[in-house]
């Protein structure tokens, strides 16, 4: 689906021509984070961690089920040996000490969103995986760039960003009042050679949301882009003011989501809910493994 914002039209086509949407100067900025196999059972199988962060060689910050009996100091056998909590934090994610690196290739699974209700397979290692995936660290894809394929991105003038996605993505707005909602942290780099790129270019073209989030939080605080690496917990929802995307290239995203909501403050939130009508009319697939929609 292709959103025009400026003409406020709608219209429809194959992702196989999104080369032939592009204009002059273009260039389109992609997120290269890489899916781990985060998701682990206990040798016994009565605990379910999903690893979120490394803090150290055998120190992960995770989320560990059940909860109630996930306390501080508790213990549980993963892969031969010992793995102790040794703090719970605010937010109720654990830190967890291994008794040695956990082997993921051999352990681990890869962690599929909680709306797939399905047991990821040996499949899902490569399928949910864009094709550009190159630095481990997330545990959800950035979905928006599923679609391609390595020979659609030879004929694009593109670079790589990287946000390693949290489980925070898949976390729904609760809050009554939008500045009660705390978006999750995660980590991201910049190279030298994208940040130039990116600011010589004359419309970029982000891929994904979370490939926005890491823009535009830079560009909140600075007048041109520059490199480096930390941290965004940016939550982007009307009314905003983006200063670093000029188009958007995302996947149909789900109700009360963050996601929704940056989607809604790039193109306006009546003309997104006339484009939702007008895909679920078309049958159009919603979340990761679905169709896309390009607002420019």
């Amino acid at each position: 689906m292709v959103l025009d914002r400026e003409r406020e039209s709608i219209e429809h086509g194959k992702f196989e021509d999104f080369p032939s949407l592009s204009a002059k100067g273009d260039l389109v900025v992609l997120n290269d984070t890489k899916v781990i196999p985060a998701r682990l059972f206990s040798d016994d199988g009565r605990t379910e961690v999903l690893l979120l962060e490394q803090e150290g060689d055998t120190l992960w910050k995770c989320l560990v089920r059940p909860g109630r009996r996930s306390r501080m100091g508790g213990t549980f056998p993963l892969g031969g040996g010992p793995a102790e909590i040794v703090e719970v934090l605010p937010d109720g994610e654990r830190l967890v000490s291994f008794h040695e690196p956990p082997d993921l290739e051999k352990l681990g699974r890869v962690p599929l969103p909680p709306y797939l209700r399905r047991e990821s397979d040996a499949s899902d290692r490569e399928r949910y995986q864009t094709v550009y995936a190159k630095i481990p660290g997330a545990v959800a894809a950035p979905t928006a760039g599923l679609h391609f394929t390595r020979e659609m991105l030879c004929s694009l003038p593109h670079v790589f960003i990287t946000l390693h996605v949290g489980a925070g993505t898949f976390k729904p707005v609760k809050s009554d009042l939008l500045e009660g909602h705390r978006m999750h942290s995660e980590r991201f780099s910049i190279s030298a050679e994208a940040a130039g790129a990116i600011n010589q270019a004359s419309r970029v073209v982000a891929v994904g949301t979370t490939t926005v989030r890491v823009l535009e939080d830079r560009m909140q605080k600075e007048e041109a882009l520059s490199a480096g690496e930390g941290r965004t917990d940016i939550f982007i929802h009307p009314p905003f003011e983006f200063r670093a995307v000029d188009a958007l290239l995302t996947n149909f995203h789900l109700p009360k989501s963050t996601l929704l909501m940056l989607v809604s403050a790039f193109a306006g939130r009546e003309f997104v809910l006339e484009a939702y009508a007008r895909a679920i009319e078309q049958n159009y697939r919603f979340y990761s493994y679905g169709d896309c929609m390009f607002i420019r």
